[in-house]
């Protein structure tokens, strides 16, 4: 069971937490990281880019020239996709690019990039993480205390606007909530950085 120390606000070491093996001690399973990841990332995409295709653009209705005689290659229209301000030809059009990635594959992912931050000691569990006032000096120096990275992701256990806010305006630092981890938000950063209330919150809502 991997123990990780937790620290105050200040840096100071005020104790241990045990976290669990399931979520924190698990074999690191690539392959299902990089699904889960690319998925989460192609279902961000709107899928409403769209060009005009030749039928599409106004215009064209008039054959330019002659079929023959001009010495120009015959042409139908001003719209085709070799002339200037014509269609264009095999464009993207309005799709979908939503991947379904089933809850089984989804827990494996999440176990998976927790048990590598935690390989790799990039998990800081911070007591009493929460703000007093809207201040955003006040979590740089908590961050820089701590020792987190310039990328990092702060875990709360609820949505404390406050505290949030306080976060808002750091480059790098991202906030979220212990009930709504995303495996790419964790990759993607360079420390987590967990509330001790957070810490066993997560166990209670991931733990099997």
């Amino acid at each position: 069971m991997p123990n990780v120390k937790v620290v105050d606000m200040t840096g100071k070491e005020v104790g241990a937490i045990a976290l669990s093996d399931a979520l924190y001690g698990a074999e690191v399973n690539g392959a299902v990281l990089h699904a889960v990841v690319r998925a989460y990332l192609l279902n961000q995409r709107q899928g409403t880019q769209s060009t005009l295709t030749r039928s599409e653009v106004s215009g064209g209705g008039k054959k330019p020239w002659r079929q023959k005689g001009t010495g120009h290659a015959r042409q139908g229209s001003t719209r085709s996709p070799q002339w200037v301000h014509g269609g264009i030809a095999l464009g993207p059009k309005p799709r979908s690019y939503r991947v379904s990635i089933n809850k089984k594959v989804k827990r494996i992912a999440l176990t998976s990039a927790l048990s590598d931050k935690c390989a790799n000691n990039n998990i800081i569990v911070v007591e009493g993480l929460a703000a007093t006032e809207y201040k955003t000096k006040t979590m740089v120096n908590m961050l820089a205390a701590v020792g987190a990275a310039k990328k990092a992701l702060v875990v709360l256990p609820e949505v404390d606007k406050m505290t949030i806010k306080s976060f808002a305006n750091i480059p790098g630092v991202k906030t979220t909530q212990a009930d709504n981890l995303n495996v790419y938000d964790i990759l993607n950063s360079g420390s987590l950085v967990i509330a001790r209330a957070a810490a066993e919150k997560i166990e209670e809502v991931y733990k099997a």
